[in-house]
């Protein structure tokens, strides 16, 4: 029995390999919308040669059926490119005012500031009628006064050079 699905399984293997290899028909998401590859539209066309994707290769498609679609200007999209040297489609008229006009009277002043501070210390506490009990620690000197020893106790006296 586990030879038999050893088998199948290495037969089947192969056939799984080459399933990637054939062809596709394009159908778009949304009616009006087309699907562009390449510069050309491929709805509901047939395109080979998609594979690329799937095994980490960049391929060229072939595709089969489609329409040229010529360089679309980015205009054509609603955006505005003043390189391009057009006018924009839409937008405000800009008029310049004659340099002899009357002009209007000046705005009121405006004057706005921003601060911080620290929030304001809590009073102070009276003392407790009860106050806890203190505890006298005793003083511990770490670094005791040294002692001079009495002369005589210092050693031998040096002979002058």
């Amino acid at each position: 029995m586990r030879v038999f699905a050893l088998a199948t399984l290495l037969i089947g293997l192969p056939a799984t390999a080459f399933a990637d290899g054939g062809f596709d028909i394009v159908i778009p998401g949304r009616p009006g919308v087309p699907i562009i590859i390449n510069g050309i539209d491929a709805s509901y066309a047939v395109v080979e040669g998609t594979w690329g994707l799937g095994k980490n290769v960049q391929v060229q498609p072939t595709i089969y059926g489609g329409r040229y679609i010529g360089e679309r200007q980015p205009s054509d999209v609603g955006h505005y490119y003043p390189t391009l040297g057009l006018q924009p489609g839409y937008g405000r008229l800009e008029v310049e005012p004659p340099a002899n006009r009357k002009l209007p009277q000046p705005a009121e002043s405006y004057y706005r500031s921003w601060g911080a501070q620290s929030a304001p210390l809590p009073p102070q506490m009276d003392i407790p009628t009860d106050p806890p009990p203190v505890i006298l620690a005793p003083e511990i000197n770490v670094n005791p006064p040294r002692r001079r020893l009495p002369p005589h106790a210092e050693g031998p006296a040096r002979p002058p050079k």
